[in-house]
């Protein structure tokens, strides 16, 4: 192999214009971490949000370090590829032309590690090597056994977070001598666990948003007045303030996933984030800006979407259950910008970058910080560059107080109290007013393990509106010396008004009903073929030898189950009326298993 350019090139990076404060500040503290010949540490952390050019530091990283031969890991397929393109100079936007660091005469050689496409001799030509964790897992993987334990000499880690898993540590035992940079936005995995290694160098979220690198976010929160709660061991209703709301949704699981299913509570946050989102869009004059919202399963996902459906806006749903081709459909409508709203259980997070997403709905409960600030980090990257004022990159939270949102934020205090406080501004941790609302009932409704509640009205609702970040330098001031005088941030500042619904009509609500009859019957099809065992796009479901695959003769047989429960024919779903659609929602069951039995009763 020829000597490194990571060895024999001076990159331009001080005094580079180009250049972000953090990729120059990281840079400088693995170049100070690099030189440090007393040090006894491995592993080190980087911690900036997203949007801030981490992918950038991952390229400078090598130079820091004057490395050899780098290997680059990412948690998966499409941040690899995201990598390689930066690293990649046939591409005229990869980060080292794009950024004039290097002149142009010798770029590292690159190699990617994908399947069979690349052999141990490409790896040997190269300086850079990009991949995917996946393509190093395994007790006799290939490239771990064929490479000499001294290979690489220094292992960069996108979204660094996920590496103490044990598929992690072989990685880490193949090549003993590198160092090992970890590159994350938050150092908490979704199972509560920190990420490897000394927290090098961390970009607070307050600079980034200061600086213009990320928007400006705030919370809206949702605070019913009171709870009507019936026992259901003696049905006496008793009542009770939504200080004890808070305190089920902190201490009882059960309880947050009754309130973010229930329609009620559903169609708030749906209303809300509607709210939210023309007031962004008349501010930004822009009609680009979208709604992420996060939801528990596919079901979920789908009364989400009607919800949105039934108010107008136009909605739609990718999930892992979906084919990869339904959710390339509807990720092009996206980037169109022929969608209002996208809904999805954790499929859009590391490497998704859509910066037209302005409000994040919370729908679902997150059991720790990490998915959080990654589904928070959808609305966090802005539209227009280095403008923090600029109206168009501002970022909103909606979510309901029942929920326990708001605890997530103790993970911050592990490893830095700029954020922490950052934070603790946005979604504060005690504090939010329950006293002022209106009331909500909510009754057991006996699931599985006895301990949810059903919501059966919610009328008035109050919105709670927590800024991060004071637009006006003296108005800071004065909050500052307000607060040192002992008063909380809550107590000086509120901003509430009562969330108006979003008007529903009759039409809309009756063709989202519709459309969602669509939804159930696709997502029955395939729960039933999946339950079987049956290939959807064979063959042996089809009587008649008519060239139908086993997904369309079950959905037909469903179809014309449907149609003759209310007494309509083929062709005739448009026509289909309001009591026609709770005909079929309240006997759905049936319906399947009438159509279940001609098609599995005939074939056995």
């Amino acid at each position: 192999m020829l000597d490194s350019p990571f060895r024999t090139i001076t990159p331009n990076v001080v005094g580079n214009a180009r250049l972000r404060t953090p990729q120059l500040e990281a840079y400088q503290a693995l170049t100070s971490f690099s030189a440090e010949s007393h040090s006894n540490d491995r592993e080190v952390g980087i911690i900036m949000p997203v949007g801030c050019g981490k992918s950038g530091c991952i390229a400078l990283a090598p130079f820091a370090f004057k490395s050899g031969r780098t290997l680059v890991v990412a948690p998966g397929l499409k941040i690899a590829d995201q990598l390689h393109d930066d690293f990649d100079p046939a591409r005229s936007d990869m980060f080292y032309i794009k950024c004039a660091i290097l002149d142009g005469h010798l770029y590292p050689e690159l190699a990617p590690i994908r399947g069979q496409s690349t052999n141990k001799a490409d790896l040997e030509e190269a300086h850079v090597v990009v991949t995917n964790i996946q393509q190093l897992q395994g007790q006799n993987n290939r490239w771990l056994q064929d490479l000499p334990n001294d290979f690489f000499d220094l292992v960069l880690v996108d979204e660094g977070h996920h590496n103490v898993a044990q598929s992690w540590e072989t990685l880490r035992s193949a090549f003993p001598s590198a160092h090992i940079v970890n590159f994350s936005a938050t150092p908490v995995r979704a199972d509560g666990q920190l990420m490897a290694g000394r927290i090098l160098y961390s970009y607070p979220v307050f600079r980034a948003i200061q600086d213009g690198y990320v928007k400006r976010l705030k919370a809206v929160v949702l605070n019913p007045r009171t709870l009507r709660y019936v026992r259901r061991e003696d049905d006496h209703e008793i009542e009770v303030s939504l200080e004890e709301v808070r305190r089920l949704g902190e201490q009882d699981a059960s309880f947050r996933r009754s309130i973010v299913t229930s329609t009620e509570t559903l169609n708030t946050i749906v209303d809300a984030s509607i709210r939210e989102l023309e007031k962004r869009r008349s501010a930004a004059d822009d009609r680009r800006l979208k709604i992420i919202a996060s939801a528990l399963n596919y079901h979920h996902c789908q009364q989400i979407v009607q919800a949105y459906r039934a108010r107008g806006r136009r909605a739609d749903y990718v999930h892992s259950r979906e084919d990869a081709a339904a959710n390339q459909r509807v990720m092009k409508r996206l980037e169109n910008h022929e969608l209002d709203v996208i809904v999805q259980v954790r499929k859009l997070g590391e490497g998704f970058d859509h910066p037209f997403l302005t409000v994040a709905a919370v729908f679902s409960i997150f059991a720790n910080l990490s998915p959080f600030v990654q589904f928070v980090g959808r609305v966090m990257r802005v539209i227009r560059q280095n403008a923090p004022d600029h109206p168009s990159n501002r970022g909103i939270v909606v979510f309901h107080a029942g929920a326990n949102v708001a605890s997530r934020w103790t993970d911050f205090q592990e490893y830095s109290e700029a954020d922490q406080k950052y934070f603790d501004q946005l979604l504060p941790l005690e504090g939010l007013d329950f006293t002022s609302g209106d009331e909500l009932e909510v009754v057991p409704s006996g699931p599985k393990d006895g301990t949810g509640v059903e919501v059966r009205a919610q009328t008035v609702v109050e919105l709670e509106e927590i800024p991060l970040i004071k637009e006006n330098p003296r108005a800071l001031a004065a909050l500052k010396a307000l607060r040192e005088e002992g008063y909380t941030s809550e107590e000086v500042q509120r901003a509430f008004e009562q969330l108006e619904p979003v008007p529903v009509s009759r039409v809309r609500e009756r063709q989202a009903m519709r459309s969602a009859l669509d939804m159930r019957v696709h997502t029955k099809v395939g729960q039933v073929l999946g339950e079987r065992d049956i290939n959807p796009q064979s063959h042996e479901l089809d009587r008649r030898y008519q060239g139908r695959t086993n997904y369309v003769v079950l959905k037909s047989a469903m179809d014309r189950e449907i149609n003759a429960a209310v007494g309509r024919g083929s062709g005739e779903r448009h026509e289909f009326t309001r009591p026609e659609l709770d005909e079929i929602e309240s006997n759905f069951s049936d319906i399947v298993e009438r159509a279940m039995e001609k098609i599995f009763d005939a074939t056995d």
